[in-house]
């Protein structure tokens, strides 16, 4: 029986599951002022580790899941 690690298993590791502040803003298009704010009022959850803040994946898309969507009225002619 052969031990050895597949491409396969060792693939989903090299894909980084969060991500700092900076880099949420940039993939999400908001500012670091509102990141905190969403942080601050527990809507949007973060880790620490050290001195930087991290978004795992998973919270960053719920978060996006949980923002209201914009419903576009229909104008009456």
């Amino acid at each position: 029986m052969d031990s050895s690690i597949s491409v396969a298993q060792v693939e989903p590791r090299m894909q980084p599951r969060a991500m700092s502040i900076a880099d949420f803003c940039a993939r999400y298009g908001v500012g670091r002022t509102k990141v905190y704010e969403e942080i601050n009022a527990k809507r949007l959850r973060a880790r620490k580790a050290g001195k930087r803040t991290l978004i795992a994946d998973d919270d960053a898309e719920a978060w996006l899941r949980h923002l209201p969507t914009i419903r576009r009225e229909t104008v009456s002619a």
